[in-house]
């Protein structure tokens, strides 16, 4: 018998200085049940950095054809597709084909460091995809917030994240492989 996803309620106040959003998300996180806390924790993040009143998340690990977040204009056209961890040349293709940006967030240590090598010559030509990585640190320590009910807020300031949780406080130093500018 398949097992079903676990539902996690977050609640999800951003402060992002550098873009000027500030907003709370209300979320449902379905997590599938081979995702990690790790991922999950990944993917939440991922959606405050880009938070938007028009992102979801989607079926993500459900589906081979959608990213784990979307943003899509009011006439349905993909605006944003962000994809975590290491996709492969065929998906990072494929999304840059469909969406007007393409955000990858990627983490892992040491495996994410070889995928970049191995996908950096053949991503140079697409001016829509940005790549972003996670140290396996900070993301170790983002994971030890995981709970099923969670109280998130994100303050971004000069492209650093600060994660806190009642008195738990993590700090995310994101860093961008490959930007779009």
């Amino acid at each position: 018998m398949a097992q079903n996803a676990t539902i996690y309620k977050v609640e999800l106040s951003v402060s992002d200085m550098d873009r000027h959003y500030y907003e709370t998300h209300k979320l449902t996180v379905a997590k599938h049940p081979s995702e990690t806390d790790k991922r999950l924790m990944v993917r939440i993040l991922a959606f405050a950095l880009n938070a938007h009143e028009n992102l979801e998340m989607t079926k993500g690990l459900s589906t081979d054809d959608e990213p784990d977040i979307w943003q899509k204009s009011l006439n349905g056209e993909l605006e944003l597709w962000v994809t975590l961890g290491l996709p492969g040349d065929k998906v990072i293709r494929h999304s840059c084909g469909k969406a007007k940006e393409v955000i990858v967030y990627s983490y892992g240590g040491k495996t994410a460091e070889l995928w970049r090598e191995k996908t950096q010559n053949s991503t140079t030509r697409f001016d829509n995809l940005q790549v972003t990585n996670f140290s396996e640190q900070d993301i170790g320590e983002l994971e030890k917030l995981a709970s099923r009910s969670m109280k998130l807020q994100v303050n971004i300031q000069d492209g650093d994240v600060m994660v806190s949780v009642d008195d738990s406080i993590v700090y995310v130093t994101p860093v961008k492989w490959k930007s779009t500018e």
